[in-house]
């Protein structure tokens, strides 16, 4: 997969924004962070020194709030963390908020809820903004996903991944990227909680001209057979408390176990976005066995998230 050019000033809202070079070009960044990241626990040169990102967060955060913090810091440069601070639409509009934020800071990472807040945001800032999480998507994740399935397979062209679960923002990434990088992507889901039909049509026309497939089905023993990857996201995310009981009703027969992962094959292996819900969409003999990428692709959070912040805010070494 070749690399693409420069990808300074862009915006990250989906990763249908990524062509396959321009992906190919952040994992060629983040492999090179990575290994002198481990190597030293630090850059030599930071290559973002005096630089500065704001994170607007409407939505609580572990991995991307912290990875894309220390990310900066390790950078070289600085992260500003905005929670109530900036109450997106009510306190100030989102147009306000993005016209000061571009005067202020080098780029802007969004957590929020509905998708059309990054949108605009984007189309209101003149400096890149990073989509963090929304209903519809979560770019990052999907990336970090799919380097790491690349560190423990190698190629990616018609590797098959099986999500069991929710047609969620989760699948929605990871279906487009996977899609337009050749990759197989199943699914597995109860009646009713399927995916986007906009992204799982945009899905298909990325995997029509690069050679991937998208597969759906309701049995999981199924769709899971010959995966080598089987990945879970929790049947309940932000928002959905209150369909919490109804959600473990028609998951009860998703749940990642040993049996599941057998029926995919000696080689599969488990993935998880995290937070966990242990013993719910996923047991911890899974998540803490030999056959768990989990915390790999946790780690890659970072590397990955490191790597799009140097594309995408310039100084490039």
């Amino acid at each position: 997969m070749s690399t693409s050019g420069s990808l300074v000033g862009r915006d990250l809202l989906s990763v249908a924004d990524l062509s396959a070079g321009e992906v190919a070009r952040v994992f060629e960044t983040a492999t090179r962070l990575k290994a002198e990241f481990r190597a030293h626990r630090r850059h030599v040169e930071p290559p973002l020194a005096g630089r500065t990102l704001a994170m607007l967060f409407q939505k609580p955060s572990l991995r991307t709030r912290v990875t894309f913090d220390a990310g900066m810091a390790q950078l070289g440069g600085n992260a500003i963390y905005l929670t109530n601070d900036t109450v997106l639409g009510a306190r100030e509009s989102v147009r306000d908020v993005a016209r000061n934020l571009e005067r202020f800071v080098d780029g802007i990472v969004a957590r929020a809820g509905p998708h059309e807040v990054v949108v605009e945001l984007a189309a209101q800032a003149s400096i890149p903004v990073i989509n963090g999480l929304t209903l519809r998507e979560h770019p990052c994740q999907a990336l970090a996903d799919v380097f790491t399935i690349g560190e423990h397979l190698g190629d990616l062209a018609g590797v098959s991944v099986a999500f069991v679960g929710d047609g969620n923002n989760v699948y929605h990434s990871l279906a487009l990227l996977g899609a337009a990088l050749g990759m197989e992507i199943r699914l597995a889901h109860p009646a009713g909680y399927g995916p986007n039909a906009s992204i799982v049509a945009r899905a298909e026309a990325l995997a029509a001209e690069s050679g991937g497939r998208l597969v759906f089905g309701t049995d999981p023993h199924e769709i899971v057979h010959g995966a080598a990857i089987v990945y879970t996201d929790a049947w309940t995310s932000m928002g959905q408390e209150a369909e919490a009981e109804e959600r473990r009703d028609a998951f009860a027969g998703y749940r990642v176990d040993d049996a599941l992962m057998d029926a995919a094959g000696p080689d599969a292996m488990a993935m998880h976005c995290l937070p966990a819900h242990r013993g719910e969409e996923i047991t911890s003999e899974v998540m803490d066995g030999p056959r768990s990428l989990i915390f790999d692709e946790s780690e890659n959070r970072l590397h990955v998230q490191k790597a799009l912040l140097v594309e995408l805010l310039g100084n490039v070494a």
